[in-house]
């Protein structure tokens, strides 16, 4: 369903509800677990934008996915991911990581990857923002992909890391089960800037540092703008920062 009001909707990081435990510090964009927010509960196809901080040797212990596309971005760390279908690997910043859970997946997350490279553990914790969309058909077979994106493509560019749109076909991406959704990322230095796309729905969420967003000021490291028929406006960071941005051409109901 798309709609015709255009509407830029600002929502601050001290605004999220969070999740913090001994081991993990998790901020919420959208209703997520104990959380429940019958009016936040997504936007266009967009269900989860968590913002996660995992201690060293801690971590998500095995547990179920289903009719989901899973999309995981790490800022600063590295997070080790194991799933039922036999893919083990570590996702470090610059892999962009997708997992389809369709019919069911079992999936584990945690901050250890010294148990697989051999090296040396370490103290550091692991940050990363996990982004869920519906897929546009239910049951599909599980699935996994990775993809590293390098530094300098990213860098004062708005490059696609994840995409179901036909358009994106021959972009450097990892593919995702929703023709109607796509996720752009950048790393910008004070000064650069980029411009968002125009659709029906946006997301801007800002993972780290400062930027200006054209016609609403300034947003900070955990700010977001929901945006309904809107787009085509400029980011400039302020400081040195990083944006995802989700571009959706279709809201749930159409999904």
């Amino acid at each position: 369903m798309t709609s015709t009001q255009s509407i830029v909707d600002v929502r601050r990081a001290q605004d999220r509800a969070t999740t913090k435990i001994a081991w993990l510090d998790s901020k919420h964009s959208f209703a997520f677990g104990s959380h429940y927010e019958p009016d936040n509960t997504h936007h266009g196809l967009l269900l989860v934008n968590n913002d996660d901080r995992v201690a060293p040797a801690a971590g998500f212990d095995t547990h179920p996915h289903r009719d989901m596309e899973i999309v995981t971005w790490v800022l600063r760390g590295s997070l080790v991911h194991q799933d039922s279908t036999g893919h083990s690997g570590v996702i470090y910043p610059g892999l962009a990581q997708r997992m389809s859970a369709g019919r069911g997946i079992l999936h584990s997350e945690k901050n250890d990857s010294w148990t697989l490279t051999g090296e040396q553990s370490h103290s550091e914790p692991v940050h990363f923002v996990q982004m869920w969309v519906v897929p546009d058909e239910s049951g599909i077979t599980p699935g996994y992909q990775q993809l590293e994106i390098g530094d300098e493509l990213l860098r004062g560019n708005l490059v696609t890391i994840a995409s179901g749109m036909p358009e994106h076909r021959d972009a450097t991406a990892i593919s995702i089960q929703n023709r109607y959704a796509a996720l752009h990322g950048a790393r910008l230095e004070p000064g650069q800037s980029v411009q968002l796309p125009e659709a029906p729905y946006l997301h801007l969420f800002v993972p780290r540092g400062d930027v200006v967003l054209e016609n609403a000021g300034a947003l900070h490291e955990g700010d977001a703008v929901r945006f309904t028929a809107s787009g085509g406006q400029r980011v400039t960071a302020t400081a040195p920062a990083e944006i995802l941005v989700w571009e959706m051409h279709a809201g749930l109901a159409a999904a």
